[in-house]
């Protein structure tokens, strides 16, 4: 018997057409689920789907979608019920790196931009996953899985990424909040801090960054991409019907060193 099948279940992954967001698609389709990826790019949304409905499992489909706009996020999230008739989890993941200023020359521009997709977002998907799923429980259908990404940086500092930190500290509070308010409904919400994962983002930091993160990882590597499978599988699973209002940290014992 594997414990960890989820066949039936629809989860919704912000951001899923690459790095993290793609790993834990991999992860969900593999177990069975069936997964819509919301994100902006069409090309890279053509090419993720491509690779995962090469696994096997569960169905994968893709609707383009920016996050930090309301209208967009209340569509992608019709045409995913459409499709699917439910959703069981939403894995907000999309995020941006922010504008990489030192705070003396900070601009409101670059603090908005930063704001509006790493915060507002994921607030937005929460928004939209748990109107569904407070329907459902009305009609004796209780449950659901809240997860965003959140960051190591929203409890520790680093130079030049202070809009970033403040973003990702944004999301662990709404996700406490919301698992506070939603539990009555059986709704769980969490967060996870990622640590040193080389995605596109990290790709564009100071490589003296990536060595000084290195430096400081207690287990001496970036995170495997592989392992966010099980992870993303566990958060959706019923396994994890206990756990919520947590912040993780998933950084290879980063926040400790």
């Amino acid at each position: 018997m594997n414990i960890f099948d989820l066949s039936g279940h629809v989860a919704i992954i912000t951001g899923g057409n690459g790095g993290i967001g793609l790993s834990m698609a991999r992860g969900l389709i593999k177990s069975g689920a069936n997964v819509a990826i919301w994100a902006r790019n069409e090309e890279k949304n053509a090419a993720a789907l491509d690779e995962l409905r090469a696994l096997g499992g569960g169905e994968a489909i893709a609707f383009t979608c920016d996050v930090a706009d309301d209208s967009q996020v209340e569509a992608a999230m019709a045409q995913t019920l459409e499709r699917f008739g439910r959703v069981d989890s939403a894995f907000a993941n999309a995020g941006i790196s922010g504008a990489g200023t030192r705070i003396p020359d900070m601009t409101s521009e670059g603090w908005d931009q930063t704001m509006a997709v790493n915060a507002r977002g994921p607030a937005l998907v929460y928004k939209h996953a748990s109107r569904h799923m407070i329907a459902r429980a009305e009609n004796g259908d209780a449950g659901g899985k809240l997860i965003v990404t959140s960051s190591g940086q929203s409890i520790m500092g680093v130079n030049k990424s202070s809009d970033y930190a403040a973003s990702k500290a944004a999301v662990n509070g709404l996700t406490r909040g919301a698992a506070f308010e939603l539990a009555r409904y059986q709704i769980t919400a969490n967060a996870l801090l990622f640590g040193f994962y080389e995605t596109e983002i990290t790709a564009k930091a100071n490589p003296k960054f990536a060595q000084w993160i290195a430096n400081r990882v207690p287990l001496g590597r970036p995170g495997d991409h592989s392992g966010l499978e099980g992870l993303a599988v566990f958060y959706a699973s019923a396994h994890s019907d206990y756990i919520t209002g947590q912040c993780l940290p998933v950084d290879g014992g980063l926040c400790i060193s």
